[in-house]
């Protein structure tokens, strides 16, 4: 007999969270004329720096085909450019241009209000620690992923 899911369940409070994040970012970027992806892909390349479109999809946890036609759209919209890669003829460097970067500088500007909304719910240490216990919780899911997607012995 399977028992019910009870209140005090870690998966689906996490799953609770997760959609609440994801709707709330998708709806400030849709203003932005942005998905929740190529938002990713425009932080990526601020960050990093000009980036594949392989090391850009592990990044935004997309597959190849998903992120090549993400960067094919963004590159259409003039958000990126991509250039032969000096090292590897067959694989394209994404980097940003300045339109991309305009507009991740006013995107972020929205999405950092809710950053900071949760920051100040919470104490200095009471941040810290939901941090450590994110990242613990994420590194189990991690494993258990891990776990689930090799065959058994036998």
């Amino acid at each position: 007999m399977v028992e019910a899911p009870m209140d005090d369940d870690l998966c689906p409070r996490i799953r609770r969270s997760e959609q609440a994040l994801m709707a709330h970012h998708e709806a400030v970027l849709r203003a932005y004329g942005l998905t929740m992806t190529q938002y990713t892909v425009l932080l990526a390349l601020a960050r990093e720096g000009g980036l594949s479109g392989a090391q850009l999809a592990r990044s935004c946890g997309v597959t190849q085909q998903s992120m090549s036609s993400v960067l094919a759209n963004m590159e259409t919209k003039e958000l990126i450019r991509r250039e032969t890669s000096p090292v590897h003829a067959k694989v394209q460097i994404a980097t940003l241009t300045e339109e991309g970067q305009a507009l991740l500088d006013r995107a972020y500007q929205e999405v950092i209000i809710l950053e900071r909304a949760l920051t100040d719910a919470f104490t200095p240490a009471e941040h810290a620690t939901l941090c450590e216990l994110l990242e613990r919780a994420t590194n189990v899911l991690i494993q258990q992923t891990r776990r689930a997607t090799v065959p058994p012995a036998g």
